[in-house]
């Protein structure tokens, strides 16, 4: 009598591409003796962009439910209770413009999608979450007086409440220091926390892949 043996050992990535190898061993149960083995590589590229689109069609298909029930679907799902998002955040406000942080610790709104305007949202708790800019390294934070700045280390001040608006954009409120949200001009620049309100488009942002 013989048995074999799949073990998963590996999965690497070149070109661009995903693979994962695999080893077989085939045993004869009589000697306990391993008579033979081969070893696989199976292209896992197709699985992952699938997991990919399908990521991307959840996010589309919440954003077309309306607001009050999208809010009661999106808390009870993993997007805020523990799966990262890699997002832009565009505010249709003026010219439109993303949130980006810069390595200085600046944070402004830039109107074309850039390195720095790519962002980390990662939930620390329900319905909270973490703005990490992914080239700079640097949080988005919020002090007392409500000016953003960019954070090297995770801080309090960094947390902030991912609103979820009627209108299938997000308000981010502080959440040390409530009712000041973040905000952008019609120029691009930050505006005080506690100048702005979910009321205001200026404070409306959509989460974009």
């Amino acid at each position: 009598q013989y048995v074999a043996v799949v073990v998963l050992c590996s999965e690497s990535q070149a070109s661009g591409r995903f693979a994962r190898r695999t080893l077989a061993f085939f045993i004869d149960l009589n000697s306990s003796r391993v008579f033979s083995c081969y070893c696989s590589y199976i292209d896992v590229s197709p699985v992952r962009a699938l997991q990919s689109r399908w990521e991307a069609l959840y996010s589309r298909s919440l954003a077309r439910i309306p607001g009050e029930k999208r809010d009661e679907i999106s808390r009870d799902s993993g997007y805020l209770l523990g799966i990262k998002r890699l997002r832009r955040l565009y505010c249709n406000v003026g010219i439109g413009f993303h949130i980006q942080v810069l390595p200085d610790g600046r944070i402004t709104g830039v109107h074309n999608e850039n390195r720095y305007s790519l962002l980390q949202i990662s939930p620390v708790e329900r319905g909270v979450v973490t703005l990490l800019g992914v080239r700079s390294g640097l949080f988005v934070a919020m002090n007392r007086r409500g000016k953003l700045y960019g954070s090297l280390y995770f801080n309090n001040e960094c947390k902030f409440r991912e609103n979820l608006l009627a209108n299938n954009y997000n308000a981010y409120e502080s959440m040390v220091y409530p009712r000041m949200y973040i905000g952008l001009s019609k120029n691009g620049k930050t505006k005080r926390g506690s100048r702005v309100s979910p009321a205001m488009t200026v404070t409306h942002f959509l989460p974009r892949i």
